[in-house]
């Protein structure tokens, strides 16, 4: 294999050109927005499963460095009842743990690690088509007009990805949530909790979390209920921030806490979105075609696992070309790697979304049932879900399991 076509700036689209470089394998990023345009957004967690595979092609600390570490998350009721304390994938043995980071950091620190390695990202580049050739390559679309040949395309190309309608029309659409998301950053003194300690409520008409930073700002953000349709993409509601602030302290004023404080206190709100997953997709490939990351997979953001998982494809997916050159025996051992453990994933984070709208009488339950069922949660998510290794050495071989 000479040449990869990956379409999607994001995260995974960078960190698979990284690592197909580390395989021996040339590739090429296409991203459908200006440059920076996409960077736009809150703040997401890289857990330390994701740092950990981030290692294995050196882009850790490049992360490490502009988040700030998260270890815990502490969840309250809307009446300030404290229901438990689960940490955030715990330590690894090196020391690193959980990060939170800006989502435009994120963005900016792997798309200049790409550039850095003399990887070609071209912007403005908005799929239109792909089609396999005559001699088992495949060729792209873009809606300028220009085309590119590869040998193989990778869609990296988030939750509403071409690449995935490309491969399969019949591909499922996103499934709505239910859920809200807005964010944003401001500086109070109702907040007291240490640095990188998360404070989670679980309010009577709708879920909130906020973080120390280091600096003295306090980061949040919102899951109100959403009424909108799945068939609606992920685009911001028409509101200004002022009323964005209105409609929130209306649904959080009856909760305990310092929600409403430091959302009156903000100065710029970010988001305004709904929040979507896909539990499965049927189909990741078709001939030279493979899709990756939240092309395939996307958990809710209450997994807290969008990023490591987009990262660990990344990687997965390198190993399984640089071992098995012929594209679709990559593939299939890509799926056989992949598709529990993903799947797994999306049912983790699409339980913790039910989990913060459940109703009234859900509510209670939930409450007096939570102290239990966290502690049962943070010993079994520590193995299965945080501690994930992938040993960039081994070697992928035809029907390899695991």
């Amino acid at each position: 294999m000479t040449k990869a076509l990956i379409i999607g700036g994001g995260i995974a689209g960078p960190v698979t050109a990284v690592a197909l470089q580390r395989a021996g394998i040339e590739s090429v990023v296409y991203e459908a927005y200006p440059e920076h345009a996409g960077n736009a957004g809150a703040f997401l967690t890289v857990a330390v499963n994701g740092l950990d595979a981030l290692r294995a092609l050196d882009l850790h600390q490049p992360v490490m460095d502009l988040g700030f570490s998260t270890r815990t998350i502490e969840l309250v009721s809307g009446t300030g009842k404290r229901l438990g304390v689960i940490p955030i994938g715990g330590v690894l043995p090196d020391g690193t743990t959980t990060h939170t980071i800006k989502r435009a950091d994120l963005y900016r620190a792997l798309y200049e690690a790409a550039r850095g390695r003399g990887i070609d990202v071209h912007h403005g580049k908005r799929l239109v088509d792909a089609e396999v050739l005559a001699n088992g390559g495949v060729q792209a679309s873009f809606e300028d007009g220009t085309r590119a040949p590869g040998d193989v395309l990778i869609g990296a190309d988030g939750i509403h990805s071409r690449v995935r309608r490309i491969i399969d029309p019949a591909a499922p659409a996103p499934r709505h949530l239910g859920l809200g998301n807005v964010g944003g950053f401001t500086r109070t003194a109702a907040v007291s909790t240490p640095p990188g300690a998360y404070v989670m409520t679980f309010g009577k008409r709708a879920f909130f979390g906020y973080v120390a930073h280091p600096s003295g700002e306090t980061w949040w953000f919102a899951n109100p209920p959403s009424a909108r349709g799945a068939a609606r993409r992920l685009v911001p509601e028409t509101l200004t921030d002022d009323q964005w602030k209105a409609r929130l302290i209306d649904v959080f004023a009856d909760d305990v806490g310092p929600t409403v404080d430091i959302i009156r206190s903000t100065m710029e709100l970010v988001g305004g979105t709904d929040q979507y997953d896909l539990p499965k997709v049927p189909t990741w490939y078709r001939g030279p075609m493979i899709i990756i990351g939240d092309a395939a997979h996307a958990a809710s953001p209450s997994s807290g696992q969008g990023a490591s998982m987009a990262v660990e494809d990344a990687l997965v997916l390198a190993k399984c070309l640089r071992d098995l050159p012929e594209p679709t025996a990559a593939f299939q051992a890509f799926e056989r790697l992949r598709r529990p453990r993903v799947e797994r994933v999306v049912a983790f984070g699409a339980r913790s979304s039910s989990n913060k709208a459940p109703g009234p009488v859900g509510r209670v339950f939930r409450d007096l049932l939570a102290p239990f069922f966290l502690k049962l949660i943070a010993r079994q998510s520590q193995d299965w879900l945080f501690g994930y290794h992938i040993d960039w050495d081994d070697r992928v071989r035809l029907g390899e399991a695991k």
